[in-house]
């Protein structure tokens, strides 16, 4: 348990001093929050269902964070480790392969968790943002998304072989699903063939769930994205699980 800790000390460390990791979790969707809620503000409208614009979007924009953190960061970072013979030398030691990807994993939902937390207070101070009625379910949403989000990180990583071409892989897939899914530009306002389109996203499910729960609305209304993305987590266990190598 000592190694594991020590191991997420520095796996913290290490995300902290990497400045475009740092901009894209924790500045970019406040840059977001603070220019369009600037434009829009946040008085309830019929258009977002009743809610201001700031209340229906920082759930979306938490998705950006774990897009970030999952599909980039992780995937990234794995593929770097075993480039660069990190993860053949930690091989050698007594820690076991779970021990170091938990501790890679907490570290990118630590991260994840501190950029959503830093949305919601800017978000309250700045635009009176209106808090969930429900913020269990909402914090369960936002952990089955950091699930699939990691698990599609960890694909990634498993499949590609060097961090250059995961960066390349991860950007081509990360950020068509950003602007489609309705995490940085709302989906009331996209095409009705683009919204049925961007239906096949993960990251529209984590948007639909997190801005739904949010409202306060139940579970049984997203039981179809609940069980996407949960067949997306299942599908990256396996499949990373498969493809992993140390070297």
């Amino acid at each position: 348990m000592r190694g594991f800790w020590k191991l997420t000390w520095v796996e913290l460390k290490l995300m902290l001093r990497e400045p475009m990791a740092s901009f894209f979790t924790l500045v970019f969707p406040l840059m977001l929050l603070l220019l369009f809620g600037s434009i829009y503000g946040n008085k309830p409208t019929p258009f977002f269902g009743g809610q201001g614009y700031v209340d229906a979007m920082i759930p979306a924009f938490a998705v950006i964070i774990l897009g970030t953190t999952g599909l980039m960061s992780l995937s990234i970072s794995m593929a770097s480790d075993r480039e660069q013979g990190v993860l053949r030398r930690l091989r050698t030691t007594p820690l076991r392969p779970l021990t170091v990807l938990a501790a890679k994993v907490l570290v990118l939902f630590l991260i994840s968790a501190a950029g959503m937390a830093l949305l919601i207070v800017v978000g309250r101070i700045v635009y009176h943002l209106r808090l969930p009625a429900h913020p269990g379910r909402v914090f369960i949403g936002f952990l089955l998304s950091c699930a699939a989000a990691f698990a599609m990180g960890f694909i990634i990583a498993g499949l590609i072989k060097t961090a250059r071409s995961a960066q390349i892989v991860a950007m081509v897939l990360f950020y068509p699903m950003m602007f489609l899914s309705g995490s940085t530009i709302p989906r009331e306002v996209l095409p009705e063939a683009v919204r049925r389109t961007a239906r096949v996203f993960p990251l529209t499910s984590m948007v639909t769930i997190l801005r739904g729960l949010w409202k306060g609305d139940g579970w049984s209304a997203y039981t179809g994205d609940v069980i996407f993305l949960l067949a997306v987590f299942a599908a990256g266990l396996l499949i990373s699980a498969w493809t992993f190598r140390w070297e």
